[in-house]
């Protein structure tokens, strides 16, 4: 079953995202993950079968794997269990919803970067730092750095979140606050980048979202899934290129080809590329878990 949108779940909308659908069930939330899918900024109108169920079940295994290094959100994500008055949607939210604690989340980015690319690459060609934080001379793209590195960003309403230095982070949200978060997101990467190599992937980079529950500092959102983190097969790993990557890289190849402006309205996909960026994201998610989707 593909699922587009949850307009049928009649409880109110806390918040919508690109892909995921939120909802208020009073002391906790409903998060769905459709199937939806984004490239620059821009929701597609085409669907790509079972990336929902692979972002929540990824997630679901990385909150439970990384639940020693900090507590999370997560209440359950088996739909028996679920409010009484969910139960009508058994069937569309099996496998791509789960429950979750509802915390105040921290008003940052937090992204942990071992190699560099993307805005990171960027960064760095243009000054030799990323967010304020100096990197060897003559690194080539894709190169892993001398040590992960913690370089956060400001959570914005529209458009994209921007870079900012720890210092300038400190000075929002206060020193106690992103001193555990700059600690907490190192840790989390370094747990999950050593198990990723025993798959045979590296994990290049990640972003994370972290909210106070009753005091405490937990993870919330998704974490370590290909929407929210670089994934990159260890034996085709050649620095000095872009890698290929276990997300929407045939899309954005695909995307690079058309004469499209990356503005709204978005492209009609064909269906190789479909075909493809689905079996990118259940490859991932089988590789990472060893299980079957």
């Amino acid at each position: 079953m593909l699922l587009r949108d949850t307009d049928f779940i009649k409880r109110p909308l806390f918040a919508k995202g690109k892909v995921r659908n939120i909802y208020d069930l009073g002391d906790k939330l409903l998060l769905v993950v459709t199937d939806r899918i984004s490239a620059f900024d821009v929701v597609f109108d085409d669907l790509i079968p079972n990336k929902g169920k692979v972002l929540n079940s990824i997630s679901e295994f990385w909150f439970d794997y990384t639940k020693d290094v900090i507590g999370n959100h997560v209440i359950t994500t088996n739909v028996e269990e679920y409010p009484e008055e969910l139960s009508q949607y058994k069937e569309e939210l099996q496998g791509r919803s789960m429950l979750v604690k509802k915390a105040e989340m921290v008003q940052a980015e937090c992204i942990v970067r071992g190699y560099l690319e993307g805005s990171g690459l960027k960064d760095y060609k243009a000054t030799g730092c990323i967010c304020g934080i100096k990197l060897p001379e003559g690194l080539k793209q894709a190169d892993k750095l001398p040590e992960p590195i913690f370089t956060p960003s400001t959570k914005a309403q529209e458009g994209h979140d921007e870079n900012v230095s720890f210092e300038v982070l400190k000075e929002q949200i206060g020193v106690e606050l992103a001193e555990k978060l700059k600690q907490k997101s190192l840790e989390l990467y370094l747990k999950a980048s050593k198990y990723a190599e025993s798959k045979g992937i590296i994990l290049a980079d990640t972003k994370f979202e972290f909210g106070i529950l009753d005091g405490e500092l937990i993870i919330a959102d998704e974490i370590f899934t290909p929407d929210s983190s670089r994934f990159w097969a260890m034996d085709e790993y050649e620095p000095g290129r872009a890698q290929k990557s276990f997300d929407k890289q045939f899309l954005r190849e695909y995307l690079e080809t058309i004469d499209w402006n990356k503005q709204p309205p978005a492209p009609k996909l064909p269906e190789e590329v479909i075909k493809n960026t689905e079996a990118k994201y259940i490859e991932a998610y089988e590789r990472i878990t060893g299980k079957k989707l």
